[in-house]
């Protein structure tokens, strides 16, 4: 009996640099090779509806919205082999013994995420996530002031940038948020 090794794979990178989209391909791709598939994301993030992941592009996979990681546990079904978890920043820390304890079991786990919130700094559990995961990705956008490769999430506030103070979680798309690389992020400090 082949006995299968569980993995995390994490997909980082900043707003609009194709981590939905990535977490989308690869989760498709194991349907492909027959494994079963469970999706879930953040119930916070209700942009492109509540009951699916989607890609800025408007590509989409069936998801189930969760409040808190343990959730996972509880809606896993006996058969499932591959877990997707989309914007996994918006979850609090308990994500990462989630995964691990999954992956110890055998399952794969996808979990896409913004590494750095709009400040520039590390986003939630996803520093951990990474440290902990078989394999990181990190995904680039581009600058939409000079055309560079963009690392960051610049959120605007009327068409400048926000303050270092503001709220950390705001969720929206591209009438918040720009992709800039580190030489075009601003923030403001008071």
């Amino acid at each position: 009996m082949i006995h299968h090794s569980g993995r995390i794979e994490v997909i980082c990178g900043s707003m609009f640099s194709g981590k939905s989209e990535e977490l989308i391909r690869r989760a498709r791709r194991a349907v492909i090779a027959r494994q079963v598939l469970q999706v879930f994301k953040p119930s916070i993030d209700d942009r492109y509806g509540v009951e699916q992941v989607s890609s800025h592009d408007g590509t989409t996979i069936q998801a189930q919205a969760i409040t808190s990681p343990v959730e996972i546990e509880q809606l896993l079904k006996p058969e499932t082999t591959v877990i997707a978890i989309d914007e996994a920043q918006f979850f609090d820390s308990s994500v990462v013994q989630v995964v691990q304890e999954l992956a110890q079991r055998g399952l794969r786990i996808i979990i896409a995420g913004l590494d750095t919130d709009f400040r520039g700094e590390p986003f939630g559990a996803m520093p951990q996530l990474m440290c902990v995961a078989e394999e990181v990705t990190k995904l680039h956008a581009i600058c939409v002031v000079c055309g560079e490769q963009a690392c960051r999430t610049q959120r605007l506030v009327n068409g400048a940038p926000a303050h270092y103070n503001d709220p950390i979680i705001l969720v929206g798309a591209h009438e918040v948020y720009e992709a800039r690389c580190r030489m075009h992020h601003v923030v403001i400090r008071d």
